[in-house]
């Protein structure tokens, strides 16, 4: 991923962060030159390895599983809030249109999971992530027979991490009177992504 220095995150607690809240990502592997994608909730398990693993599941009629490689990596991208920009927003003169985001790209080797109980435990932890999201009393647990007839239709899989790659383009090059302008326009759209991209600035950038 191409990454000026500006835009560039090397904060492991920021990435960490990143990953655990954005983490319906889409998972890239090729083979023979054949490039496949799909879109699954990854879960970070940042204290397995030295760079931390990931964990994931698919339906095993997705043939993607078949490409994994102990020895081939693998590239798994989460997407954070992203908006166009107008430059019309600026104070400056000169400016362009532009497009703000936020994503981390991780590289690691894969390995499907074989052993029931580490796959049921892929099924529950992502259910409870979610789940406790929604309910005040915590995470509502998937039936056990329901859980049972679901681990014979899936494939589970970790990846080691290997690398990450992190880019948060939030206008760091603009002035500061350019940033402040965008940032109200973003917050005042009437467009979801909009306002979820100015509140993630907010967020990165303490004071905006």
């Amino acid at each position: 991923m191409y990454i000026p220095h500006l835009n560039r995150v090397e904060d492991a607690a920021k990435i960490t962060a990143f990953i655990h809240a954005y983490g319906f990502a889409t998972l890239v592997t090729q083979s023979e030159g054949v490039l496949v994608a799909s879109h699954l909730p990854v879960l970070l398990d940042e204290r397995d390895g030295n760079h931390g693993s990931l964990r994931s599941h698919m339906a095993s009629a997705n043939d993607q599983w078949r490409q994994f490689h102990p020895a081939r990596e693998v590239l798994c991208i989460f997407q954070g809030p992203h908006s166009y920009i107008s430059p019309s927003w600026y104070q400056s003169k000169i400016a362009v249109p532009t497009w703000n985001y936020a994503a981390v790209h991780v590289y690691g080797l894969p390995q499907i999971i074989e052993e029931p109980a580490a796959l049921r435990k892929i099924v529950i932890d992502t259910t409870a992530k979610y789940e406790s999201k929604l309910t005040s009393d915590g995470a509502s647990a998937p039936q056990n027979d329901l859980v049972d007839a679901l681990l014979r239709t899936i494939i589970g899989f970790s990846i080691r991490i290997t690398r990450i790659e992190a880019k948060f383009k939030l206008g760091q090059n603009r002035p500061k009177e350019d940033q402040e302008s965008m940032l109200r326009a973003l917050g005042t759209s009437e467009s979801a992504d909009s306002r979820a991209l100015a509140e993630f600035i907010k967020a990165q950038v303490p004071g905006s």
